[in-house]
């Protein structure tokens, strides 16, 4: 199934995530960023699940391997939410500690971010050399820079990354394969706009702020 052109997202994902993914969740709102259908009653509504399991051999993991809470993020990195949702998630984390393996997956929305995808292989090209988490906190604290391949690659240097690979992967589009399964990934799972955050495998629906997200991880225990 082709998920990605030129033109950003295209086929049947782009016409399933047409009319959803093209607005970025406001995390300011009141009400759950992501409410059910009219027809689906409070009782009757169960928020969807993440239906690729989290496996250390594959996915970005922030946190001890066999912490008891699992945050999974659906992100964008030019998405103006998932950057006010970055910081919160870091409170999430300090408030939680080793508790928490957090897991960040690739969910770029190519037709409304003309820089979200080579942003996610900027990180892609970077974690194999094994600095994925430096390169996706940079990226997020720069976002207004990400039209800059410059600044990206300055902070490579910084990083010790071999940038001649990393360059040349980036602009071969070495893991566009990867991301598109990430993206992939989402769509089956219920993400529907960005950010979208996954409590022990469960759709979180509510607020993208720390007190949610951790309230939301700890009734996953009971």
């Amino acid at each position: 199934m082709r998920i990605f052109n030129k033109a950003g997202v295209t086929g049947e994902a782009g016409s399933k995530l047409a009319g959803t993914t093209t607005v970025t969740r406001k995390s300011e709102a009141k009400r759950t960023l992501l409410e059910p259908r009219a027809k689906e009653t409070a009782s009757r509504y169960e928020a969807p699940r993440l239906t690729v399991p989290v496996t250390p051999e594959r996915d970005h993991i922030e946190g001890p391997m066999n912490a008891p809470l699992t945050l999974v993020e659906y992100g964008d990195y030019q998405c103006p939410y998932c950057g006010a949702a970055y910081p919160e998630v870091k409170k999430v984390q300090k408030n939680l500690g080793p508790e928490l393996r957090f897991v960040f997956r690739n969910f770029p929305l190519t037709n409304i971010h003309e820089h979200a995808m080579t942003a996610a292989e900027t990180a892609e090209a970077a974690a194999v050399q094994q600095k994925f988490w430096p390169m996706h906190d940079f990226l997020y604290e720069h976002q207004a820079g990400l039209g800059d391949p410059n600044i990206a690659l300055s902070y490579a240097k910084k990083l010790g990354l071999d940038t001649q690979k990393f360059e040349r992967e980036i602009a071969q589009h070495t893991y566009q394969k990867r991301i598109k399964e990430d993206f992939m990934s989402g769509v089956k799972s219920g993400v529907n706009g960005t950010p979208t955050f996954y409590v022990n495998g469960v759709r979180h629906d509510g607020e993208a702020v720390a007190k949610a997200l951790i309230e939301a991880l700890g009734n996953s225990k009971q």
